[in-house]
């Protein structure tokens, strides 16, 4: 009886001395791997969120055939992978952390990459922690994603950089709750172009391996293959240089083609093309033709996901846009 009564003890003991540790450090508590996996437990908006809405049925724009014909031909490019790019991950990372984790200052500014956001952004603190995954290792975009997985929140930062002292700085910051049918105010942009959140658009490994991708995919276009306007549900326009009918705005669905045969690509591949036909290409940035967006993974085969380069602009077609905002 001793001997079970000094074990509830010591136990008792470590329990306490885990829990001053966490209390010490909230910078380094439950972020990290297996918590970026749980991430694909969350239901990320809802089911008739226009992001998660299938549209493999939905009529095609009466200008499809113009706009893949001025868009051109380009062969579709997975923007992530494995390894390095220029001593980066290659992709655009996330970090998940607890409902605990401490929040931190936010300042919007400018810099030599982009302007200041700040009019247009969800001010802080958010929940960011000291080492959140940066895109690019801080070169470009450099976008940071955290997702609170116990309260299902999104947190995403554009051009962002870490302070010296506590908190971040970044050219525009924007939260997202997932839980319900959130919308940016209209005209806001976003830490995407388009207004959009990232994260839920993302091609990520854990949910490819699942089987099912069950989202529109991010995907990025040429200025001179956007218009200047924004359809639901993006909620900011950019500065592109397209001709109305034979370009995209913002927010614009690609599909591929039903008729498009994926008998013969691997079975991850598999899963990210049935995805692309029935959710398709959501437009949502300014970039290089046809890049699809997803996370860095060490666990990802360069050379499968570099068969998916076999796809051609002319395999898609243009869902109907609707009123162009």
């Amino acid at each position: 009886m001793k001997n079970y009564m000094y074990l509830f003890i010591l136990l008792n003991l470590l329990s306490s001395c885990d829990k001053a540790t966490e209390e010490k450090n909230p910078q380094n508590s439950c972020t990290g791997f297996q918590s970026r996996a749980a991430i694909e437990k969350n239901q990320k908006f809802p089911l008739d969120y226009p992001l998660n809405t299938d549209i493999s049925s939905s009529p095609i724009d009466a200008n499809s055939t113009n706009i893949i014909s001025a868009i051109g031909v380009y062969s579709m490019h997975p923007d992530f992978g494995s390894g390095l790019w220029n001593g980066a991950p290659i992709g655009i990372p996330f970090s998940a952390v607890c409902g605990s984790q401490l929040k931190v200052p936010i300042t919007y500014r400018a810099n030599s990459y982009d302007g200041n956001y700040g009019s247009e952004s969800d001010q802080g603190p958010f929940p960011i922690p000291d080492d959140a995954a940066i895109e690019g290792n801080g070169n470009g975009d450099s976008h940071v994603l955290v997702c609170d997985v116990e309260n299902n929140k999104l947190y995403e930062l554009y051009n962002a950089s870490k302070n010296s002292g506590a908190g971040w700085s970044a050219s525009c910051g924007a939260v997202f709750d997932m839980n319900t049918n959130f919308y940016r105010t209209e005209t806001w942009t976003s830490a995407d172009a388009a207004g959009l959140p990232i994260l839920p658009c993302l091609i990520r490994y854990d949910e490819v391996v699942s089987g099912n991708i069950n989202h529109a995919i991010r995907f990025t276009l040429a200025k001179a293959h956007v218009y200047k306007g924004y359809v639901n549900p993006a909620r900011h326009k950019v500065n592109g240089t397209g001709l109305i009918n034979y370009s995209l705005p913002m927010g614009a669905r690609m599909r591929l083609k039903a008729s498009f045969d994926i008998s013969g690509f691997s079975t991850n591949n598999k899963v990210i093309l049935s995805a692309m036909k029935k959710y398709g290409l959501i437009l949502a940035d300014i970039g290089s033709d046809l890049f699809i967006s997803g996370a860095p993974d060490e666990r990802w085969d360069n050379d499968e996901l570099n068969q998916l380069k076999n796809i051609k602009t002319t395999d898609f077609e243009i869902v109907e846009i609707g009123a162009i905002k």
